[in-house]
């Protein structure tokens, strides 16, 4: 992982808010050093390793459908779901698969082998931010329910349009922890405190038995869930949020300099982040962040701070959405 500027330990992060929010919905992350990653769970969480981010602003909730919607209004924006497919991209591609549309997700009828993903994925012509399980589907009584079938294109557009930026991994990952250390879960290390689920997951087996616990099937309307410790809702569950870093398979970190703490690093170039399973698919990748509604312990425990996955930036999913950051110099 590279650093934007020198070694931390020259230059404090800055901690206290430049004065009030610069959009409303948004709160203060007071930035600081912190322990990035983890040794005992997925291998691509790996190595743990000090990090510095300065301060910056941050959604205390994910984008909604409201608020796509009205940037849809404003700006006639056409999402990457809503447009065909470059057939030289998919050069093995179905016809049928080359219209506009995306994923979706598909109960099974029973367990399955979960290593075939497309067992309960399936692309779904028609499938978009307004109909996020494709025809027969709407998000007008969803308005308060984070914004999914978002490319990595469509979220980075948002943002501009609404004068904000993506966050880096390291601080979603920073503000997602909510200034508890090293802890399991965003509110700390029990699964579910005096039996209150604390974000919205799966419970039972995945991807056949929802036990829907936690009151939500699918997504659920941004806080509904208690707040972390910064005042963030749902950095665990509910959605995946885009960050504007390419993937790399672990946490890269200068083994030359075991002295220096990154400060405000990045992760790796469009190169490596390319899925060495397929390579006759050049599309790049970006780390996504906090896990989903299909999250279950049995398959994809990444509700925890940190939990990464890469995703191709060129789709969508009925569990991928977003939220955005300020950082003081962009006020």
């Amino acid at each position: 992982m590279t650093s934007e500027s020198k070694d931390s330990a020259s230059t404090p992060a800055r901690r206290s808010a430049p004065g009030k929010p610069p959009f409303p919905g948004m709160v203060w992350i007071p930035g600081g050093t912190f322990r990035m990653g983890s040794d005992v769970h997925y291998p691509e969480e790996g190595p743990v390793h000090n990090v510095t981010v300065d301060g910056f602003w941050m959604d205390k909730h994910q984008v909604t459908n409201a608020q796509f919607a009205m940037f849809v209004r404003n700006t006639g924006y056409v999402t990457m779901a809503e447009r065909p497919p470059d057939p030289a991209l998919y050069p093995d591609a179905p016809p049928e698969n080359l219209a506009p549309g995306s994923l979706v997700f598909r109960m099974t009828k029973g367990p399955v082998d979960l290593t075939r993903v497309n067992q309960w994925w399936a692309w779904t012509p028609g499938a978009c931010w307004r109909r996020p399980e494709g025809p027969g589907s709407h998000v007008r009584k969803r308005q308060r329910h984070p914004v999914v079938q978002i490319a990595f294109e469509d979220a980075a557009a948002y943002a501009e349009w609404a004068g904000k930026s993506l966050p880096t991994e390291a601080e979603w990952e920073f503000a997602a922890r909510g200034g508890i250390e090293g802890a399991e879960y965003t509110w700390g290390d029990e699964h579910t405190p005096n039996g209150k689920y604390m974000a919205n997951t799966w419970q039972g087996e995945f991807p056949w038995q929802n036990e829907v616990s936690d009151g939500f099937e699918g997504t659920a309307p941004v806080g509904s869930f208690p707040p972390n410790g910064y005042g963030l809702h749902d950095m665990a569950g509910n959605a995946w949020d885009w960050t504007d870093d390419w993937w790399t398979e672990g946490h890269p970190h200068d083994a030359e300099k075991p002295c220096c703490t990154p400060r405000n690093p990045r992760g790796g170039d469009i190169e490596q982040s390319y899925d060495p399973a397929a390579p006759m698919w050049k599309i790049p990748r970006k780390v996504v962040k906090g896990g989903s509604y299909l999250c279950a312990p049995n398959y994809c425990l990444r509700y925890r701070p940190s939990a990464r996955r890469p995703h191709m930036i060129d789709t969508g999913t009925t569990h991928i959405g977003f939220r955005c950051v300020v950082r003081p110099e962009s006020a």
